[in-house]
């Protein structure tokens, strides 16, 4: 456990690099087409500034996005409560505890640390799962709030954000700043930072799905490990593939944070989740059960 949070740690490092080297190569871009180094200055400075911002902002961010509406215990007893057990058990600060009110089951952890974490749950998954089922799922978000994989989390959400935002000014100022610059830049450079501003969003997307897929992987066998229960994981998540549907407020950005897929089904979706397939989850904690 001890090992997966010193990993994580320095998987947070790595991610931030490899980001700023992608932002960099696209203002390195800039610069050369429109023959002004500020350009790339600029851009790598409003991209770390933007990036820090997101980093302290995203956890809000991304209740606002989802819809969340953060509760008490007297909202909903059942909920809160469990939650309550979960970080007494795994001695955890207690985490801000929200409702998302959607029919589409589904849960997920944020936040920058355990002592700023939040945890969800939509009121599907609240319908559909009973008490063992209900406190694995949310065993399996508090194993992210322990393991640090909200901090990972949290930054590749910003920095995916960050991503788009760089990507999005690449095309308003090749397609806006080429009219008023005829003359000016490279026909080839406007075609690599095409290129990039289309492959950048497709890397973050890809980065984000390398990072997700071991995680959730590790948090299910973490959730076993915490309720000592395998049945209540796995039937859990049964539940999740059956009832699998996408959910009303959808965005790329916040998909790797659900503990299923939120979006729509379909090949390039299925291709870049940031989830592996249900069915592998649950053979790994079958194959697990004796080592439990």
């Amino acid at each position: 456990m001890y090992k997966q949070i010193a990993e994580n740690k320095r998987r947070t490092i790595y991610i931030i690099v490899g980001f700023v080297l992608i932002i960099g190569v696209i203002a390195a871009l800039f610069a050369w087409v429109y023959n002004d180094p500020w350009i790339a200055v600029w851009t790598v400075v409003v991209a770390i500034v933007y990036a820090v911002i997101q980093y302290f902002a995203a956890s809000s961010v991304a209740m606002a996005m989802t819809g969340a509406r953060e509760i008490t215990k007297k909202d909903n007893p059942r909920l809160y409560n469990i939650v309550e057990n979960l970080s007494i058990t795994t001695g955890l600060p207690m985490p801000k505890v929200y409702i998302i009110d959607d029919k589409a089951p589904n849960a997920f952890a944020t936040g920058r640390d355990p002592k700023h974490a939040s945890v969800a749950a939509t009121s599907g998954l609240l319908d559909i799962m009973n008490d063992k089922e209900l406190n694995a799922v949310m065993a399996h978000e508090m194993s992210h709030v322990k393991n640090y994989d909200i901090r990972v989390s949290m930054i590749v959400f910003g920095l995916v954000c960050v991503i788009g935002l760089v990507s999005d000014l690449a095309f308003r100022m090749m397609f806006y700043g080429n009219r008023r610059r005829d003359n000016e830049g490279s026909p080839v450079g406007y075609v690599l930072i095409m290129i990039a501003a289309v492959l950048s969003p497709l890397v973050a997307a890809v980065a984000q799905m390398a990072v997700s897929r071991q995680r959730e992987y590790l948090a299910d066998a973490s959730a076993v490990n915490i309720t000592r229960y395998p049945e209540g994981m796995i039937d859990a998540l049964k539940k999740l593939q059956s009832h699998s549907t996408p959910m009303k407020s959808q965005n790329i950005a916040t998909e790797a944070m659900y503990i299923n897929n939120p979006l729509r089904k379909g090949f390039f979706s299925n291709l870049l989740s940031s989830h592996p397939p249900i069915e592998k989850r649950i053979e790994r904690l079958e194959h697990g059960k004796k080592t439990f």
